[in-house]
């Protein structure tokens, strides 16, 4: 009897160990490899520091627990005339994002993708101020419980501020040639000093953002609200007797838009629900 109790306790702790590892495997997230020739070096720590702290992070939004009222998002406008960011974005890139991160803070969001043709229809009443024709399109099917009617527009990207700073040193190093009498060491040293450059280039750019919040029956405007970021992009080099280093970097556009959209949802979600 008691050698079977045994057998028995054996088998149960086998089962709970084998349900808890493959519990801890269920949870686990998804890890990848890095195939990089260079990974573990120096250059490639500091890469993929700098990607790390632009990469993706989900925001905190303070009435996340709290469902909003129902809404759809439609395209809104680039002002800007910046030939870098315009051939960049579309208004529905910039929707995307938006769907996004209002159904993170819970908004119910029909998505533009569910509408079809619709979109136009909608996009043109609201932005028209059409109530008629914007009573008409919200009668259909899903869209009768939508309450509002958000668009997000870019109305401001340009670089505001460029830096640069370097050091040539063939001037110094002629000199050390020069004033070194011919010797042999005098030209080693001027030999050193001009094979040294250097260099750091520095921009910053502000793009600013604006969202509108629309009574999906009325087309009136409930809300509004307005905010630019900074962005930075820098790049730097040395080069000393043909040994170089350099860096180049940055939040890229696509990052700055997304945390623009963030930073206005979180506005949205803290002010309007």
């Amino acid at each position: 009897m008691s050698q079977r109790f045994d057998t028995f306790k054996t088998a149960v702790g086998i089962t709970l160990v084998a349900l808890a590892a493959f519990g801890s495997a269920v949870q686990a997230q998804p890890s990848f490899g890095n195939p990089s020739p260079t990974a573990g070096t120096s250059t490639s720590d500091k890469a993929n520091a700098a990607a790390d702290s632009a990469a993706y992070k989900e925001v905190e939004y303070t009435n996340k627990n709290k469902r909003g009222p129902a809404l759809i998002v439609i395209p809104g406008e680039i002002k800007s005339n910046n030939a870098n960011f315009t051939q960049r974005f579309l208004p529905n890139n910039i929707a995307d994002f938006a769907e996004l991160e209002l159904s993170q803070a819970n908004f119910p969001v029909l998505e533009r993708t569910n509408l079809g043709p619709l979109v136009n229809e909608i996009s043109l009443a609201y932005n028209l101020g059409d109530p008629q024709a914007a009573r008409k399109t919200m009668q259909m099917g899903k869209l009768k419980t939508t309450k509002w009617v958000l668009k997000f527009d870019i109305l401001k990207a340009e670089q505001i501020a460029e830096n640069k700073k370097g050091f040539d040193g063939r001037a110094v190093g002629s000199l050390l040639s020069i004033f070194g009498g011919g010797s042999l060491a005098g030209h080693a040293a001027g030999t050193v000093a001009g094979s040294v450059q250097t260099g750091d280039t520095t921009g910053v750019w502000l793009i600013g953002m604006r969202y509108k919040i629309m009574d999906a029956n009325t087309t009136e405007q409930v809300a509004q609200g307005y905010k630019d970021l900074k962005m930075e992009v820098g790049a730097t080099s040395t080069s000393v007797m043909g040994v170089s280093d350099g860096a180049k970097g940055g939040v890229g556009l696509d990052t700055m838009v997304q945390r623009l959209v963030q930073t206005l949802v979180w506005d949205i979600d803290s002010k309007y629900k």
